[in-house]
């Protein structure tokens, strides 16, 4: 049985390599996985106002909870690279249980260094699904890349919509110790994703490999200015996703529980906002689509924290719609650009998004302790509208030979 192992992966490889059609039940699979995984990686942000007061941190220090958890982003390109070369479909199939159990078991944590160790882990089982499974979604979406790609992060934000809810919830059932309870539903979704693609490659279908070395004239134009672009964007969204629940429990009073439906509210709109981007995007071009979204962003910030009371809900739909919603279309133009080495390009973008993030968390932690979160979020405001301009520096979009 096993020498017909290599037979079945060539045939997979061939019948993508012959169809240029939108492979939807791949592509929603795929995207099943994402939702999974990212529903249990969404319960750190409703539990740090709980693990703050529980532990006696300072914003910084509760901040820099996310930043652990996102530190082994640095070692997607790496993966990227591998995946180019040598199929990562079981770091994608085992993701969803690995990252399941270890963030069910951040209740049983003692002390901080135990508990950023234990998110350290869960970032090294979040990189090994996030740097392959955008490149395997790039090949099965055919000439849609952008739609493919709206799908997998739609699903990720509606990971992001309902892991508040869930955390909470088990809390509320289970107590915070107790929350382990509810790792199972990664396990089982790894088992779905071990049926339906253990015989799919997740290597680019090209035939010819370019070398590495002719994607640095294209890097070296694109990522420049995808870093400018993304540090606006990256703060504001690293502000929004990682400071919200805490900002409306010390700002506006409110309970752990209008603290999760803050961020249900936000990413339940990102899954919208995420799932017509980057379809508009193949349509109209990825250009206008951020501009339009990266324009409204800041705006609908200074309505979140300076307008009336009564629009607080429609912004944060609005700051979801917008603010959460552009990478869809910046994933799909790093597909875009790098045709060749999709899952390295997709990883590199992914460590410098963590970089940025990582500082942004940092900034806006360390602003808030000295200014209060109010005027953090406005420093993450500022910094959107500045890197605006860099929409125009994009390159025009490739199209599909």
């Amino acid at each position: 049985m096993t020498t017909d192992q290599p037979a079945l992966e060539q045939n997979s490889a061939m019948t993508a390599q012959q169809t240029s059609d939108f492979q939807a039940d791949q592509v929603t699979t795929i995207a099943g996985g994402h939702f999974v995984h990212d529903t249990y990686s969404a319960f750190l942000a409703p539990l740090l106002p709980l693990l703050k007061s529980n532990l006696g941190l300072s914003y910084t220090l509760v901040g820099s909870l996310a930043v652990f958890m996102q530190l082994p982003s640095l070692l997607n390109p790496f993966i990227g690279y591998l995946a180019d070369r040598i199929s990562l479909r079981y770091f994608i199939i085992l993701a969803p249980a690995i990252t399941a159990t270890l963030m069910s078991s951040i209740g049983l944590a003692s002390d901080y260094v135990t508990l950023a160790l234990l998110l350290f882990t869960t970032g090294l089982s979040i990189a090994a699904f996030h740097a392959p499974a955008p490149a395997m979604i790039g090949r099965v979406a055919g000439p849609k890349v952008g739609t493919g790609m709206s799908i997998f992060m739609a699903a990720g934000e509606l990971a992001r919509t309902v892991g508040p809810i869930v955390a909470v919830a088990g809390v509320s059932w289970f107590g915070l110790e107790g929350i382990w309870r509810l790792a199972v539903g990664g396990w089982l979704m790894s088992g779905i994703l071990y049926w339906r693609l253990r015989h799919i490659s997740a290597r680019p279908s090209q035939l010819r490999k370019a070398p590495l070395a002719e994607i640095w004239p294209t890097a070296r134009h694109v990522f420049p200015t995808l870093i400018w672009l993304m540090t606006g964007r990256v703060f504001m969204v690293a502000a929004l996703t990682t400071y919200l629940a805490i900002f409306v429990r010390d700002e506006l009073g409110g309970s752990l529980w209008l603290a999760a439906i803050s961020l249900t509210i936000l990413e339940g709109a990102g899954v919208v906002g995420a799932l017509l981007s980057g379809t508009l995007s193949d349509r109209f071009g990825r250009k206008r689509v951020l501009l339009v979204l990266l324009g409204l962003a800041p705006i609908l910030m200074l309505l979140f924290l300076y307008g009336p009371t009564w629009l607080t809900i429609a912004s944060l739909i609005g700051l979801g719609l917008t603010a959460i919603s552009p990478q869809p279309v910046l994933l799909a133009l790093v597909q875009d650009e790098f045709t060749e080495h999709r899952a390295l390009a997709n990883g590199t973008f992914l460590a410098l998004s963590f970089l940025i993030r990582a500082l942004g968390i940092w900034l806006v932690g360390m602003v808030a302790d000295h200014y209060g979160m109010s005027n953090a979020f406005l420093f993450a405001c500022i910094l959107a509208f500045l890197s605006l301009p860099a929409v125009f520096f994009l390159p025009p979009r490739r199209r599909p030979a």
